[in-house]
Parts: C-alpha cells; structure tokens; sequence
C-alpha cells in the first residue's frame, strides 16, 4: 500500500462501506429461500412449492412498488438502504 493510499484510508476519505445494500441482501435472502423450499418440496410435500410462490410475488412487488415486507423489515432492523431507491435524508 502506498503512503497515499495509507494517508486516505487513515482519513477516512475513499473508503468504501462493507455493508452489503438492500438489494443484495434481498437476492441472497430470496435465493436462499427458494432453494430451501425447493429441496423441501423435493424430500417432503410438493406444498412447500406455496413458499417458492410467495418468494416470486414479493420480488415483483419490491420492482413494482419499491417495498416488500422483508425490504420493510430489513430497513428497520437494520438499516439496510437502497442503491435503487433511495430515500431523501429525513429532516429536508
């Protein structure tokens, strides 16, 4: 590392956030879920299929309406944001 970079990351200036945005969390937590499901359905009752179902119509109402129950409570719990719908600071 040079003594630029060191300077700057001492600084905080150019750092970027580990924190994983809404959206990707979103997609692993929805991946995951349909891949348990499916094995569930799989190994146990074609029901669990209801699951995979209930998966897809949250993703579309996250790309239609910008919120889905867990964007809600991923926002509040932990205070994810969004990259593509960001929110105005509140206050302004």
């Amino acid at each position: 590392m040079s003594a630029t970079a060191c300077s700057a990351t001492a600084q905080g200036e150019g750092v970027v956030s580990s924190r994983w945005p809404l959206e990707r969390v979103l997609f692993a937590l929805a991946g995951t879920v349909t891949l348990l499901s499916v094995a569930l359905a799989a190994l146990v009752s074609p029901w669990f299929l209801l699951v995979t179902t209930f998966v897809g119509v949250n993703q579309w109402l996250y790309v239609l309406f910008g919120a889905c129950p867990a964007s809600l409570i991923l926002r509040r719990l932990f205070g994810l944001r969004s990259v593509v719908y960001p929110r105005p600071p509140v206050g302004r």
